[in-house]
């Protein structure tokens, strides 16, 4: 029988215990362990069975066990404590009050299309969202004030499970917004506060306002769900990354265009300081400069700025962060698609259509001009852009130029920030308290890591069988789960009990089932991989998980490979495929593993952050050299797998690095954990683990990552933003500024150039002088630079490892006319070579290549 109507009814807590509402209230118990154990201590068997939810938890105890909790002192005892820890969290100064920049900025929005915070409140696909958790997670904990806004997606991603015959299938459970820990905002009169966005096929999209409390961090979601919307518009937060090109672009304008009225209901509601800064995370989230522009030019009651002038206003003061190294990973909306909905019938009326096209286009070389990237749109509202890694930003440089087509890749203007994790989240507990034990300050993560080489290795050693020992009761349970959801027998399933073995050798792989990240590459040679696992004298198991894109059956197609194998009776004590990956699963999953597996085609891995939290809890990494890896591996800490690059056929490629592969675990890996001294312990394998906790812990963390993105991005943007609207003159100027030199620019030429100094035979210290004659048209040489650009040259003349003298100007003609001279010292012998350049300058610009004009010698 079904309900034809359904609510939740909340718990009334006794004075005693209204405590523990402000615990669940605040996030901050998804990776504080003492709280957890209030939790727990509720109700053990409760807290296991809602997995771990205190909202579920609270939900189903019951009134006499309440009551109960009320008159125990010890527990009272315990409940004080942690409420009294949690206020001292959200009220102290920490870092960026303390030792954080003077001239930071007051506030920072950070948009993202997904968040992953904890399991209990799944709002992410994967690493996108697990990253944007782990950046608010640390900006709580550095006391960096960030805002988040994303949606609430009424049935989040998908849940997956397998079929008898191992393909995925996706449920889509309802989300009740009352069962999970996040509040409704409300207006000063006690209403719920809402944003709307006028659509042109309809009436206004109406979304309310949740809030997450991140521990000092605010994360809003806007949510359709309403009753005063029609169906087609409450189904647009129904799902994450899911509908057709038209329901992603409703989203994306809710997320972009909404967020930032969100943010501005918000401030008003709490008083909370508006941001500074803007930083949109990926390219879902760019419509928020647009709905920055509208507030600035047309909206009532804002400064009536021209376009132009808005444009310079947004972009000083906002962060774009790229995070796929892969076109088919960026959003692309059909042109008219977008101008349909961002006509003056759309939540953008009075911004000029035309303008707001052009930001999206692709007028590039091999562009397409019929439809609008969302990335472009977000480098060009942005003044200051990253890529995930070093190499990635390397990638983003290449696969962008287009942008800034008549600069080297080294120039276009996308620096990167590696990424990092947040440790609290993804460290297991015993792992932290070896340090501890050790003297390591609980609160200090620098403390930690001086910690580890004074841990005896036979503490650590226990410690690491004790969580695979976990994993592999966790493995089991989800295991027998997913045998019966396929249709097993209880009869069948006694196998299970077997199934790995935690004083195996065990190597995890889990990941999203993109082609790139090739979860099949272990299996291009199946009998070698089965005497892996099967060694006797060295056994291997693997523990694999990931989902496949409901629309992506080739990535289904990998991970029904992968589960028919794991199937084998022969092998399936050996190889498991567990389904639906999420943050509970990856909980255990990360200390569990001795190795974490990672093997994409390179250099498509952007950064890649699962094996960070492998490293943290001292896994070791076995990957190919790309994403962070390609920048942190030294040799000692992990293994590096080759690749074939420059091998086109993807196939033999495929087999070479799936050798080099099975080598290193059969010849290297293995060997050095079955080498174990008297007592049992592998000593070599142990000064890999130490080593790779002293060398990657300080770098892997989220911390250190946002205090990058702070210093290096947040800062600055700050500081440039205020110079450009100190009454909007500052950026006006800058908008009449660029008019001018774009108008100007074709005029702009290097005449002539002259060298002397160095004669027939240079030697190096030879002193080379050069003048340059240029034409400047209407500009003066205040407006330019003129740059002596000087490197190793190539037989093909192609400038490498360049360096850049400014020239100065020396004489002046008629006729806009000028000579620029300066001087070089030749400092190495061999091909040398170079060239004179004239950029635009001004003080309010982060890059020389900004405007993406230059002129060269003819």
């Amino acid at each position: 029988m079904r309900a034809i109507r359904r609510f939740t009814v909340r718990p009334v807590l006794p004075p005693e215990l209204a405590s523990l509402g402000e615990l669940v209230g605040n996030l901050r118990w998804s990776w504080h362990p003492e709280t957890q154990d209030v939790f727990a201590r509720v109700d053990p068997e409760l807290w296991e069975s809602t997995g771990h939810d205190p909202v579920k938890l609270l939900g189903s105890v019951g009134r006499a066990r309440l009551d109960e909790l009320a008159g125990d002192r010890d527990f009272l005892d315990q409940l004080s404590a942690a409420r009294a820890d949690l206020q001292q969290y959200l009220t102290a100064d920490r870092w960026y009050q303390q030792r954080g920049p003077a001239d930071g900025p007051a506030a920072i929005g950070y948009f993202s299309p997904e968040f992953g915070i904890t399991a209990v409140l799944p709002q992410y696909s994967g690493g996108l969202g697990i990253l944007a958790g782990d950046h608010l997670k640390a900006a709580s904990d550095l006391g960096v004030p960030i805002i988040g806004v994303g949606l609430l997606y009424k049935h989040g991603y998908f849940k997956q499970s397998l079929s008898r015959e191992g393909w995925q299938q996706e449920t889509y459970p309802v989300l009740d917004p009352d069962e999970l820990p996040i509040s409704l905002l409300r207006d000063t009169d006690g209403t719920r506060a809402t944003v709307s966005l006028a659509m042109p096929d309809g009436p206004d999209l109406l979304a309310r306002i949740w809030v997450a409390s991140v521990g000092r961090v605010p994360l809003l979601m806007l949510d359709t769900d309403v009753e005063e919307n029609p169906d087609h518009y409450i189904g647009v937060t129904d799902r994450l990354y899911g509908g057709n090109s038209e329901h992603r672009l409703r989203q994306e304008l809710l997320l972009g265009v909404g967020g930032v009225r969100a943010l501005r209901t918000y401030a008003r509601i709490t008083g909370h300081p508006a941001p500074e800064v803007f930083h949109t995370n990926e390219g879902h989230a760019g419509f928020l400069g647009l709905e920055r522009i509208r507030e600035l030019t047309v909206a009532e009651g804002g400064p009536g700025l021209d376009f132009d002038t808005a444009l310079e206003v947004g972009r000083a003061s906002t962060v774009f962060t790229t995070h796929t190294p892969v076109p088919a990973g960026i959003d692309r909306f059909p042109r008219t698609l977008v101008e349909q909905y961002l006509s003056d019938a759309g939540p953008l009326p009075g911004v000029p259509v035309d303008r707001v096209l052009a930001l999206g286009a692709e007028d590039y070389e091999g562009g397409d001009a019929g439809v609008f990237n969302m990335a472009v749109m977000g480098f060009r509202l942005a003044q200051r852009a990253n890529g995930v890694s070093q190499l990635h930003g390397h990638v983003s440089r290449e696969m962008f130029n287009g942008l800034w087509p008549a600069f080297d890749e080294a120039e276009v203007p996308i620096g990167s920030i590696t990424n990092g994790v947040h440790a609290p989240s993804w460290v297991a507990r015993e792992v932290m308290a070896l340090a501890v034990d050790e003297g390591a300050d609980p609160d200090d993560l620098d403390s930690y890591w001086s910690a580890v080489e004074k841990i005896p290795g036979r503490r650590i050693w226990d410690v690491k069988r004790q969580l695979r020992e976990r994993l592999v009761a966790d493995a089991r349970r989800r295991l027998r789960r997913s045998f019966e959801k396929r249709g097993a027998a209880p009869a069948e399933l006694g196998w299970i009990d077997d199934a790995l073995d935690p004083d195996v050798l065990t190597i995890g792989f889990a990941r999203r089932a993109a082609s790139y990240k090739r979860l099949t590459l272990l299996l291009r040679d199946p009998d070698r991989l089965r005497r892996l696992l099967t060694d006797p004298e060295r056994p291997v198991q693997l523990v694999m998980a990931g989902k496949a894109h409901p629309a992506d059956d080739g990535g289904k197609k990998l991970i029904q490979a992968i589960v028919q194998l794991a199937d084998d009776p022969e092998l399936r004590n050996r190889i498991v495929y567990l389904p639906n990956y999420d943050i509970a699963m990856a909980q255990p999953l990360y200390p569990g593993c001795d190795v974490w597996l990672n093997n994409p085609l390179r250099p498509y891995e952007a950064c890649g952050t699962s094996g960070m939290k492998a490293a943290l809890n001292g896994g070791l990494n076995l990957s190919i050299l790309d994403g962070w890896w390609d920048e942190w591996y030294d040799g000692e800490n992990g293994w590096a797998i080759p690749s074939a690059d420059g091998v086109e056929d993807v196939d033999r490629r495929d087999d070479l690095e799936a050798a080099a592969l099975y080598d290193l675990i059969e010849n290297e890996v293995a060997p050095r954990f079955y080498d174990v001294d008297g007592e049992g312990v592998p000593t070599r394998w142990l000064e890999m683990l130490r080593h790779t906790l002293t060398s990657l812990g300080p770098k892997v963390l989220a911390t250190r990552m946002v205090r990058d993105y702070t210093q290096e991005l947040y800062v600055p943007a700050a500081v440039n933003a205020r110079r450009a609207n100190d009454d909007y003159a500052g950026a006006a100027q800058l908008a009449a500024w660029k008019r001018k030199v774009r108008s100007a620019w074709p005029g702009v030429r290097v005449e002539h150039v002259e060298s002397m100094g160095v004669g027939d035979a240079p030697e190096v210290g030879a002193v080379m002088s050069v003048r340059a004659y240029v034409a400047l048209g209407d500009l003066s040489p205040e407006d330019v630079t003129v740059q002596l650009v000087h490197g190793r040259a190539t037989s093909e003349d192609e400038l490498r490892d360049t360096t850049v003298t400014e020239l100065q100007v020396a004489e002046s003609y008629e006729g806009g006319r000028h000579r620029f001279d300066g001087e070089v010292t030749l400092g190495h012998s061999g091909a040398f070579g170079w060239t004179v350049r004239v950029l635009p300058v001004n003080d309010l610009l982060v890059s020389p290549a900004e405007m993406g004009l230059v002129a060269l010698p003819a």
